[in-house]
């Protein structure tokens, strides 16, 4: 092979995922820079390559090194030095400040960045502060490089390495290397199989105890992800025996390992069936019904209070003639410690909280608000007129322990706890929030049980509603107001399995279907639609008022895909990064993929770009008005939201709603799919796709049942 060594002058691309780099380099004996390629975990400019490969001639780009193998040190020229400072790899230090660096200590300049960081405040400009950031973005750049390295002899894609460091700090290749399984437990985007294949480089047998107990986790786990508290033990044992393509009787030995040691618990039904539960679900589950009912038994904090003048003074007091059910889950809820308030669209849930409220402050009762996303909250508090939070800023995080300051032995300070859009919690968020609720204060769970569960694991409302162990207020009478939309008689139509009535051609409506056969036609229909025909028409602004909701991810018409298509139509061009596969851009529309609690920034969230820095390598979201900071290592938290998943709009509400809905979507077409995109939207829907999707999806009632077991635990302790 030939060999090649020299400057790297630039990067020209590089891509994150497999490593795949194209170079201009300062090659000796060379007057014009050489462009080299070849693949490697991490490369700076200014860093001195070291490359064997070959030579050829390329028809379009001309004469270039194809590099097999490619070795980066650290460069040992003036010039290198501060190219490779200037580059980005160290936080805090851009061109500026690398050419003060330099001068200031010329080639020693790494050294006393490790090893005499105090210098640095030598530099103008550098401060205490500056110098630290420096300091720990150097040891960060540094330990974060093995980590690619280790990734990359391993065949593994490096984008995962920051979140590796950030999660495992310098002993993440000592974890690792110990048990690589740890990866796809702890790292969300490293998966069993990366996890797995690692593993087996590093000698770990397919047959392993190890393997075995790992893979029983991951696949419960995923279980889980999709939101079962649990699954039944013979089927557990098949599926990952599936996986991991072993003898069943090794599967059988890890999962008794992992039962004997408390990593799985092992418990039977009411039904009879051996289901096994990871233990904080187990544990969730439990103390969720025990909260409850111990709320439940005790005496409610509002004084004695003659319902029927309570009733009298409310409906005087408002004008509003509350409709029988109202009145009387009002007076359960003035007498009831726990109860649930349930209802579809249109029925007067709002208007029952409000009175329900007017009789609580009239007592001189302390009442919180919470929903589970900030468009809830926000949604809660102008219905109500009072303050509604976020249940995971109710609860408020605490970093230092890694939990919630608001619990059991801090509880909240509130007589009342009303909580919105109860459909959406799962079994762990709702067990921490009743968790921290006093014992002498009353709580109102208020929701839609039609709508899809929650994104996480259980049924918590369902559960609660079919355990008859706490009152339900049951709204189903649609007042006339509400009865004249299309939208709010169609979600109740979709409800009882009957298709929409759909308006005939040139009716106003604000319900509408538009056919289209094939997905690539439904695909340019909906981009027409969405960024000129429905602004055009209905004077709504495309980026704030109109959300596409699908329901799933891949395919031509899933999120994916559709984000794609939008960006390019509404934000095409202008400041951007490309990270994990994805560009952003200022100004785009993007949603918050997990829970990240030092930011504040939770699963759900959405936010717009308002700055993109390269030279501090990042991005700033503004989430209704609060600026949220994300290096680019972490993008892998973000993702476009021009278009979402129907599970992700859950809480959520928008002017105008555009569903495409076509067979290719098949696996997931349900009932409560589309009666949950449907009720999202307050002024207009638009269904994209074909009559045979909606027919399929207003047939099918939920057909895959979640396995829970908070209703058997409710009943238990009711007994």
């Amino acid at each position: 092979m030939d060999k090649l060594d020299g400057q790297i002058e630039r990067v020209v691309f590089r891509n994150e995922e497999n490593g795949f780099c194209v170079l201009r380099v300062k090659v000796r004996g060379h007057k014009d820079f050489v462009t080299v390629t070849g693949t490697t975990p991490a490369v700076a400019a200014g860093e001195w390559l070291a490359a064997d490969g070959d030579w050829l001639v390329d028809p379009r780009h001309g004469k270039q090194f194809k590099a097999e193998r490619m070795r980066m040190s650290q460069p040992d020229t003036l010039e290198g030095i501060e190219k490779y400072l200037a580059s980005g790899m160290v936080k805090g230090i851009g061109k500026e400040y690398a050419s003060r660096l330099v001068k200031a200590f010329g080639r020693d300049v790494f050294d006393v960045i490790e090893n005499s960081s105090g210098k640095l405040q030598k530099v103008a400009g550098i401060g205490r502060q500056r110098r630290e950031n420096i300091k720990k973005a150097w040891d960060e750049q540094k330990n974060v490089r093995q980590i690619m390295s280790f990734l990359f002899s391993h065949g593994i894609s490096t984008t995962r390495a920051f979140r590796i460091h950030k999660i495992y700090g310098d002993k993440a290749i000592e974890l690792v290397q110990r048990d690589p399984y740890c990866l796809a437990r702890d790292i969300r985007g490293i998966g069993f199989l990366i996890a797995d294949q690692i593993a087996m480089k590093l000698g770990i047998g397919r047959d392993s105890d190890l393997r075995a107990r790992a893979g029983i986790e991951f696949t419960l786990g995923e279980l889980t992800a999709s939101g079962h508290c649990a699954y039944v033990r013979n089927d557990l044992l098949s599926r990952t025996a599936e996986l991991l393509e072993i003898n069943l009787e090794i599967i059988e030995k890890a999962l008794n390992y992992s039962i004997e040691n408390e990593r799985l618990i092992q418990r039977s039904d009411r039904q009879g069936r051996e289901l096994i539960y990871l233990p904080k679900l187990f544990f969730a589950e439990i103390e969720l019904a025990k909260k409850l009912h111990l709320l439940a038994v005790q005496p409610h904090p509002c004084p004695s209070i003659n319902a029927a003048n309570a009733l009298k003074w409310v409906q005087d007091k408002t004008g509003i003639a509350l409709a029988r059910a109202q009145k009387e889950a009002l007076c359960t809820a003035i007498k009831s410690k726990v109860m649930v308030i349930t209802g579809g669209p249109g029925v007067g849930k709002t208007t029952l909280v409000n009175s329900v409220l007017m009789v609580l402050k009239a007592k001189k009762m302390r009442v919180s608000l919470c929903a589970p996303t900030g468009r809830a909250a926000k949604r809660m508090a102008e219905t109500t007129g009072m303050e509604a939070r976020t249940i995971h800023r109710l609860l408020q995080y605490n970093p230092g322990t890694g939990g919630f300051i608001h619990r059991g032995d801090n509880p909240l300070e509130c007589d009342v706890l009303i909580v919105d859009e109860s459909s959406m919690i799962d079994v762990v968020l709702a067990s921490q929030l009743m968790d921290a609720v006093p014992l002498h204060a009353a709580v109102i769970i208020v929701g839609d049980a039609d709508q899809l569960p929650s994104v996480g694991p259980g049924c918590v409302l369902l559960d609660i509603i079919r355990s008859k162990t706490l009152p339900v207020g049951h709204l189903s009478e649609v007042f006339r107001q509400a009865a004249s939309s299309r939208i709010i008689t169609n979600a109740h139509r979709i409800n009882q399995g009957a298709m929409p009535e759909l308006p005939e051609e040139g009716d106003a409506s604000d319900f509408y279907f538009v056919e289209a056969d094939e997905p690539e036609k439904a695909l340019a229909l909906l981009g027409k639609m969405v960024h000129q025909s429905i602004p055009r028409k209905f004077r709504f602004n495309p980026r704030e008022d109109i959300q596409v909701l699908t329901p799933m991810q891949k395919g031509e018409l899933g999120a994916r895909n559709l984000n794609q298509t939008l960006q390019q139509l509404m934000n095409p061009s202008g400041e951007q990064v490309e990270r994990f596969g994805m560009v952003y851009r200022v100004g785009d529309k993007v949603m918050q993929t997990e829970n990240d609690y030092d930011k504040e920034v939770y699963n759900g969230d959405i936010g717009r770009i308002v700055q993109i820095d390269s030279e501090s390598s990042e991005l700033a979201v503004d989430y209704e008005g609060r600026r949220v900071v994300y290096d680019f290592r972490e993008l892998d938290e973000l993702t476009l939201s021009y278009a979402i998943t129907i599970h992700k709009s859950q809480g959520s509400e928008y002017p105008c709603v555009v569903i495409p809905l076509h067979t290719q979507h098949f696996v997931l077409l349900q009932r409560s799919l589309i009666y949950t995109a449907v009720t999202r939207a307050k002024k207009l829907v638009v269904v994209i796709g074909t009559k045979k999707a909606l027919q399929m999806a207003v047939g099918r009632s939920d057909s895959r049942e979640r396995i829970t077991t908070l209703s058997d635990r409710l009943n238990e302790y009711s007994r």
